[in-house]
């Protein structure tokens, strides 16, 4: 009797190094986008979000893929490829955690402004990797946007137990704005996950 293995349909990767982020891993192919989602000259303050993704025992992942999609400086979304190219700012990045020897996601961007008065800076963030057939959602705030974190409609619609999970924080004594978040898939200190 033949024994089957299973098919790409009943598992998921890993792919995502391959058709996702192929310049990151060295593949002889273009990465659409990086872990860049503006250039330098984009104004704004320039800031980098690093963190891992941690499974249920604790263990960094080294193969996650993060996406970040965001509003600019002034809380604008991008509304085409035309403007993205013109701008510098192209409003999402992607990266895997493979390659950076503490596998870690690194993402350089301007931090974003509120997109309305009932809102504050964050990033949406969809997580991907090997053996999740979903991928899942959530967001980065920031510790330094008390005020408008008191305010934002999603961030209050999470239990006052849970938002600590959502907000990144900044790392003191840097030359440069870094703000850690790091994702936990399970856990006691499971990330807040939205079902979208």
């Amino acid at each position: 009797m033949t024994t089957l293995k299973q098919t790409p349909s009943q598992t998921v990767g890993p792919y995502f190094a391959y058709g996702l982020v192929p310049e990151q891993y060295n593949f002889d192919l273009k990465s659409l986008f990086t872990a860049s989602a503006a250039d330098r000259e984009v104004p704004g303050e320039h800031i980098a979000v690093v963190g891992n993704v941690f499974d249920a025992e604790g263990k960094p992942i080294g193969d996650a893929l993060i996406e970040v999609a965001q509003a600019d400086a002034n809380g604008r979304y991008i509304q085409s490829v035309e403007e993205a190219r013109e701008s510098g700012f192209r409003g999402f990045a992607r990266v895997g955690t493979g390659t950076d020897p503490k596998l870690r996601f690194i993402v350089d961007t301007v931090k974003p402004g509120a997109t309305d008065d009932d809102s504050a800076p964050h990033l949406d963030v969809i997580v991907l990797m090997r053996g999740m057939l979903l991928h899942s959602y959530t967001r980065i705030y920031f510790d330094d946007e008390t005020d408008a974190n008191a305010k934002d409609t999603v961030l209050q619609s999470v239990p006052a137990e849970r938002r600590h999970t959502l907000i990144a924080k900044r790392e003191p004594g840097t030359s440069s704005t870094i703000y850690r978040f790091d994702i936990h898939l399970r856990g006691p200190n499971e990330t807040v996950f939205f079902d979208l």
